[in-house]
């Protein structure tokens, strides 16, 4: 039995927490156009609240990618789902739901350099930095968050539990 009773971020801390990364973007990009690239599938909901507090023109696209076969890190990028949008000198942003190893992203990054950006950061919206096993580090960072399996907010456990509007912690009974 899966327990998600236990909240860790109320829907009003992910406000809070959207209205200062928004801020931070608002400041840093000001008047220059910025591509934002959401990682799907768990960062759909936190790009679409984000872009939408965004005051730059923005175009968004998205990517689905995956490094790990089972739960372990092939070392290797696969790239589920490919932007349609030339990111050749653009200012990118890259929009994730969640960090913890690190290891996609590092090599998400590193592939999406070689497409010649003008600049490529890196958001996320919960970062598990206690996990980390690159040296990878948010340029945006939401809301820092200890080493728990979470949900909601589009995490998911095997597609479930997205739609809820906080986070939350799951628990096996």
């Amino acid at each position: 039995m899966i327990d998600t009773s236990e909240v860790l971020i109320t829907h009003e801390q992910i406000q809070e927490m959207l209205d200062k990364v928004a801020a931070e973007l608002n400041r840093d990009y000001a008047g220059k156009p910025l591509v934002v690239v959401g990682i799907l599938t768990g960062a759909f909901i936190f790009c679409s609240d984000l872009v939408r507090r965004l005051e730059m023109p923005v175009i968004v696209d998205f990517m689905q990618v995956s490094s790990y076969v089972g739960e372990v890190s092939s070392g290797v990028l696969k790239i589920k789902k490919d932007m349609s949008f030339d990111i050749a000198g653009k200012d990118v942003l890259i929009v994730e739901d969640i960090i913890d190893t690190g290891r996609t992203l590092a090599l998400l990054k590193e592939q999406l350099l070689k497409r010649g950006p003008a600049s490529l950061k890196i958001c996320t919206a919960f970062d598990k930095p206690d996990r980390r096993v690159t040296d990878l580090v948010p340029d945006y960072n939401g809301i820092t968050i200890p080493d728990k399996f979470i949900v909601g907010y589009g995490l998911d456990l095997d597609g479930e539990y997205r739609n809820f509007d906080d986070i939350r912690v799951v628990k096996q009974e």
